[in-house]
């Protein structure tokens, strides 16, 4: 809707990660300086961490749309809490190799095969991990285990791997992870945007899309969108998405303070919402449960009764009191539930943010 609105070509904040509108910001400029650096030594790994929404993907997909595909094959895996194995056909897979039928021998010849064929075509292949927090250490390790492959001197694979916080402290202290650790030669946090970098980054992807000052933005109004993401581009783009909807519906061609406070307002009630909703859930569901465990317990014990057999009062005993304290558990989870919603609606009104 807003697109026709102020005639853009495309939508500017959209949350998937897209290189066009990559933005050099302070953190993205010195971890590119990394990154080329790392890509320079054509071996080991390169680690690139940063909290949600921080910019990794789009950051590692603006160094590659300007390498030469000629000399370059890259494949990107998603990882979640994958065994060695299994990342190890995530991996073939990436990158067109056949894992059908193929253990884990077969695997890595298949493997092996792909890398040097592709060092003889003087070609470097990177493999790109995305999430690589989610990976249990013998997956990181089979990770470096494929890092040993070389052909005379030359590595045959180099490894980016991205993730968030936690995975900087996993790869940094884990005992385990020591082999590891001496292979990385290029490390990067990226850090959220400054309150200076705000009207750069919103006007720089405006300009992607056509923009001609339409609508306009007051100076208030960007200390507004600072405030409240924090400098978290991906927390900064759903915000904007959301106040150049409200604009094109309401016929805005002046973005103000007051305007972003609006959309502010309606997202934190949003997110209230959502979670009400979610709390409401949980309690119905396991309500529901506890009272038909409850309706069987009682249809048991008077079938047993009937036929003249009595449940063994120890069991049923233990039984009962196990109920009992899921119905103490369900009370405290609900009071829980309830306090974590008044704490929330607590923090949005000093101006708080919930992270994307």
């Amino acid at each position: 809707m807003y697109v026709d609105f102020y005639n853009f070509t495309s939508r500017p904040f959209q949350l998937t990660p897209d290189p066009r509108f990559y933005f050099d910001s302070a953190t993205h400029k010195k971890a590119m300086a990394y990154l080329t650096y790392g890509l320079a030594q054509g071996e080991g790994f390169i680690i690139i961490t940063g909290e949600i929404g921080a910019g990794k993907t789009t950051l590692v997909g603006h160094l590659f749309d300007e390498l030469d595909r000629d000399q370059y094959v890259a494949a990107k895996v998603v990882t979640t809490q994958l065994g060695a194995d299994d990342l190890l056909r995530l991996v073939a897979s990436g990158f067109g190799i056949s894992t059908e039928g193929a253990d884990k021998a077969l695997l890595l010849q298949r493997i092996q095969r792909f890398l040097v064929n592709r060092h003889h075509e003087g070609k470097r292949v990177l493999l790109i991990v995305d999430e690589a927090q989610n990976l249990p250490t013998s997956s990181l390790e089979e990770l470096r285990m494929l890092s040993n492959f070389q052909e005379g001197d030359r590595a045959l694979l180099q490894s980016f791997l991205l993730g968030q916080p936690e995975f900087r402290e996993k790869w940094a202290h884990d005992p385990e992870l020591e082999q590891l650790r001496q292979r990385v030669i290029a490390t990067h946090h990226l850090e959220p945007m400054n309150r200076d970098e705000i009207e750069g980054y919103v006007t720089h992807r405006l300009e992607r899309v056509n923009w001609s000052g339409d609508p306009a933005f007051t100076q208030d109004a960007f200390t507004k969108i600072y405030e409240y993401t924090d400098g978290v581009p991906r927390k900064l783009n759903t915000l904007m998405g959301r106040v150049l909807l409200l604009g094109a519906i309401e016929e805005l061609h002046e973005i103000s303070g007051d305007t972003i406070q609006e959309v502010i307002d309606d997202l934190e009630q949003d997110n209230r919402a959502t979670a009400q909703g979610y709390a409401d859930a949980v309690a119905a569901r396991t309500g529901a449960e506890l009272s038909s465990l409850k309706g069987a317990m009682e249809e048991a014990q008077a079938g047993y009764k009937a036929n003249g057999t009595a449940i063994d009062d120890e069991k049923l005993g233990e039984i009962l009191r196990r109920l009992e304290l899921l119905e103490q558990y369900v009370r405290l989870h609900d009071d829980t539930i309830k306090q974590a919603l008044d704490l929330a609606a607590d923090w949005f009104e000093k101006g708080g943010a919930v992270d994307e």
